[in-house]
């Protein structure tokens, strides 16, 4: 029978599609975003005074329901995680004007990417991690926050 330490043992899967199952009452901030082409999109929340773009996931009404903050307004709606896939219904948000030019710029992109979400996979090593393949071939980064 071989024989191989731990430190040989190939690195599992950083993005287990399983571990989307452990989504659930869990808070996250988006941290990088990287276009299809490889190019990074500007993210507000790195400047003084601006809010990062965040995603909650709650099961406290015992229905599944995701809320954040888009760059300028809050959002909710649902969302659902079948056979390691997580996917969103509507999302409904306020309708504040936007004092950020960067909160505006990634608000929309931001949530119609929520509703193209192609695979996604969570990291439970810390740091722990969220990530998000849309359609397009972009990529959402999230890191774990405090609620």
């Amino acid at each position: 029978m071989p024989k191989h330490s731990d430190a040989s043992a190939p690195p599992t899967d950083p993005y287990n599609p399983a571990a989307t199952q452990l989504l659930d009452d869990t808070h996250w901030e988006l941290t990088n975003w990287t276009e299809a082409n490889g190019q990074p999109r500007a993210l507000p929340g790195r400047a003084v005074g601006s809010q990062p773009i965040t995603l909650d996931f709650s099961t406290e009404s015992g229905r599944r329901r995701a809320s954040g903050f888009s760059g300028c307004n809050r959002y909710t709606g649902a969302y659902d995680l079948k056979d390691g896939k997580l996917s969103f219904g509507p999302l409904a948000g306020t309708r504040m004007a936007c004092a950020s030019s960067v909160g505006g710029a990634v608000e929309q992109p931001y949530l119609d990417a929520l509703a193209h979400v192609a695979k996604s996979g969570v990291q439970m090593n810390p740091p722990q991690s969220l990530q998000l393949t849309l359609d397009n071939g972009a990529v959402l980064t999230f890191a774990e926050r405090a609620p």
